[in-house]
């Protein structure tokens, strides 16, 4: 891939705390009452936090052999291309780059813009320059050095799991609500279904340290270390949490507080300071979330341009000769995301994307099966229990396409037609390789 020139600095706990990091945002404390509502049943909800962790965690084990067996920086993006072919390698990261990881972080700013304004009694018109200037301080900080964008992240990493623990002990300690088998009398339309796809797109975002296993020490044993051990935690915690607030709050409470119940349950719990802190600890989570996103995503780019497939190639794959980091990637990210800041709702444009990134997902887990095809005897972290967790991991996946066409239509076809633009941009950025092959 030619990414020689990067350093080699992340090790097992910055590789956790991405994974952690990267997952953790703010649906550990908004899904909660989405999800209570969907599985009508108290119990069947923490299950259904249960089966999305343990999809997760299957796909997590799956990916961690493809990423040890594919040790380059890129990701997912890598995985297309070497397994299925240039094609589908560039129409993966063509809406990695351009669509998913811009919007994702551009949302991410936003929410974080309007919390920090609420926190400080800030205007909400000043949200957006708020959001802006904290995307620039990370994308600045991660552009002096991974170890600086790895120490942010395990900082922020460490503080966000500070509130979730208060909340998970103290809320399962004191509270006096019955936990199971509390049937919500909310709930319009029960749909297991939906609730476990809630708490998958709470799940989200783990397979971003797979983007930097080129950056990683020894990534044949660190990354599904990390991986594995990373998905543990969060796994942990969004049950931990669920636990309290229904302890605390009761099934109706969590619902009808919705985004607001750990906030409520924070403050019974500890008074006004308590909501207070819960707040600053969901601004914490979201910026080291974003971080996280900053640090990964660019590789992305990064990967293609090194590989000449974006236009413009050989100044966006320029690579910083003091801090051996992708400045002009990371630079174009954060252009597109601010713009989208700007101009429309990330959101809308995140939920166009995620139809086609699954998509992705599910063939990079049926990649393990082809590339053990190839090299069975391979001296990698091999995934436990095969071929069983890859086809949990599969199925995982198929779930998510399946249930967005059913639920959100609109949203897959939107994605469609990103894929389609696509198209002929590839055949465009290979009409020269094309025409040398034909001249020989």
């Amino acid at each position: 891939m030619g990414n020689d020139q990067l350093k080699k600095t992340i090790g097992f706990w910055v590789g956790t705390s991405i994974v952690v990091g990267t997952v953790i945002g703010s649906g550990i404390f908004m899904r909660p009452g989405d999800v209570l509502e969907l599985s009508g049943n108290s119990t069947m909800a923490l299950l259904a936090w249960l089966i999305g962790g343990l999809i997760t965690l299957a796909s997590g084990l799956t990916i961690a052999e493809v990423s040890t067996r594919i040790p380059k920086t890129g990701g997912l993006y890598v995985y297309m291309e070497e397994v299925y072919g240039k094609a589908w390698g560039f129409l993966c990261g063509w809406v990695q780059t351009l669509v998913y990881g811009p919007a994702v972080m551009g949302a991410l700013s936003l929410y974080f813009g309007l919390l920090v304004a609420g926190i400080f009694k800030i205007a909400s018109g000043y949200s957006l320059a708020i959001g802006i200037l904290t995307i620039v301080f990370i994308a600045g900080m991660n552009l002096l050095g991974t170890k600086y964008g790895g120490i942010i992240q395990t900082l922020s990493t460490v503080a966000k799991l500070i509130p979730i623990i208060f909340i998970a002990v103290f809320g399962i300690a004191q509270g006096d609500m019955p936990v199971f088998n509390i049937n919500s009398e909310s709930s319009m339309k029960i749909s297991m279904a939906g609730a476990i796809l809630a708490t998958l797109w709470a799940y989200d975002g783990w397979m971003n340290v797979g983007f930097m296993a080129g950056e990683m020490k020894n990534p044949q044993k660190t990354l599904p270390r990390a991986i594995i051990t990373g998905l543990v935690v969060v796994m942990v915690a969004y049950l931990a949490v669920n636990l309290a607030m229904l302890h605390v709050l009761g099934a109706e409470g969590v619902i009808a507080h919705g985004t607001n119940a750990a906030n409520v349950a924070a403050t019974l719990l500890f008074g006004e300071l308590g909501g207070k802190l819960i707040s600053i600890g969901i601004a914490i989570s979201i910026f080291g979330c974003l971080n996280g996103k900053l640090l990964t995503f660019p590789r992305i780019t990064l990967a293609m341009a090194t590989d000449k497939m974006m236009p413009g190639h050989k100044q966006i794959g320029k690579i910083s000769p003091k801090f051996k980091t992708p400045i002009n990637a990371t630079i174009l990210q954060v252009i597109i995301a601010i713009i989208m800041m700007v101009a429309t709702d990330p959101d809308k444009l995140t939920n166009m994307a995620v139809f086609s990134v699954f998509c992705f997902y599910g063939l990079a887990f049926f990649a393990v099966f082809i590339l053990r095809r190839k090299d069975p005897d391979a001296k990698t972290y091999k995934v436990p229990f095969y071929p069983f967790i890859p086809i949990v991991a599969i199925a995982g996946a198929i779930y998510i396409v399946l249930s967005t066409l059913i639920q959100t239509p609109l949203n897959a076809l939107y994605s469609v037609i990103i894929l389609i633009i696509g198209m002929p941009v590839y055949w465009l950025l290979t009409k020269n390789e094309r025409n040398e092959k034909q001249s020989n």
